[in-house]
């Protein structure tokens, strides 16, 4: 991976890989209290590492789940309130909740969070203290760098150059915004180029006939979902995903209705997608 170094070795956390190309369990850590120095390094060099960090038996409050993501920025605002996804009396956190009255699961499709706004969230932090009992609610995640080097060099290099419009209107409503992105982005801290498309939103590659686009988009959203580059995290209760959104998609799967599934999110403020040069 561009400007890390691969295989060092973790001295104060574990690091179990999830998959060849995307995700890790992090173990030895303790997230209920501040993060000694070291841990913390750690920490930020497994997220850009792995792109998606899981924590498990960790019962936090509002103010841990918010420490963990001021370690990284801001904590950023949601926007689109819908039918499973409510604030709280805390600002900087989002409940998340989905149960037998609820008409749809959020985010039951590949996407990367937001990715309508001119400034998507760098990052997200979902918290679940409530799961389905035996099976079911897992979520996907794929690595959009792991799709765009799977992709042929003639493909890359018709691709290279061309935007998208990312629309939220269709999913949260009138009033929600809309942006143009790159479609090949540059991961701002690790270098490594990537596809950057949500099947929920991004409409229209702009620089091609409709025709053209609605293919392009149809075959890019297909081919970052493949297995090669994919991978399902199973939630236990009390359980944490902590996902960059700059180059990790992700689905919530849509299988385990009426049973409940709960917990609370906190995202991250980023920076406009770069442009791959």
């Amino acid at each position: 991976m561009d400007g890390l170094i691969i295989g060092a070795k973790y001295q104060a956390i574990t690091v179990t890989p999830a998959s060849p190309a995307v995700g890790a369990e992090i173990g030895n850590i303790d997230l209920t209290r501040p993060l000694p120095e070291l841990e913390l390094a750690e920490v930020k060099r497994a997220f850009l590492e792995f792109g998606v960090l899981f924590f498990r038996d960790q019962q936090i409050s509002f103010e841990d789940h918010a420490r963990l993501a001021e370690y990284f920025g801001t904590t950023g605002q949601h926007f689109g309130v819908n039918t499973t996804s409510k604030t709280t009396d805390d600002p900087r956190v989002r409940k998340f909740h989905t149960d037998a009255e609820s008409p749809a699961v959020s985010g039951n499709v590949w996407h990367t969070d937001q990715s309508c706004a001119e400034v998507p969230p760098m990052a997200s932090i979902l918290y679940l203290h409530t799961v389905p009992p035996n099976s079911g609610g897992d979520t996907g995640f794929a690595s959009a760098c792991a799709a765009y080097n799977g992709l042929s060099e003639r493909m890359k290099i018709y691709l290279d150059g061309l935007t998208a419009l990312h629309d939220g209107r269709d999913t949260f409503g009138e009033g929600t915004p809309k942006a143009v992105h790159p479609l090949i982005c540059r991961h701002p801290e690790t270098g490594r180029k990537l596809i950057y498309i949500a099947d929920s939103f991004t409409k229209r590659i702009n620089e091609l006939s409709r025709e053209e686009s609605d293919m392009i988009i149809r075959y890019l959203l297909d081919h970052c979902r493949r297995p090669e580059w994919s991978m399902r995290f199973h939630w236990q209760p009390h359980s944490i995903a902590f996902w960059d959104n700059r180059c990790v998609q992700h689905r919530a799967i849509a299988d385990y209705l009426p049973n409940v599934r709960s917990g609370y999110r906190v995202q991250i403020e980023g920076t406009a997608p770069p442009v791959a040069g």
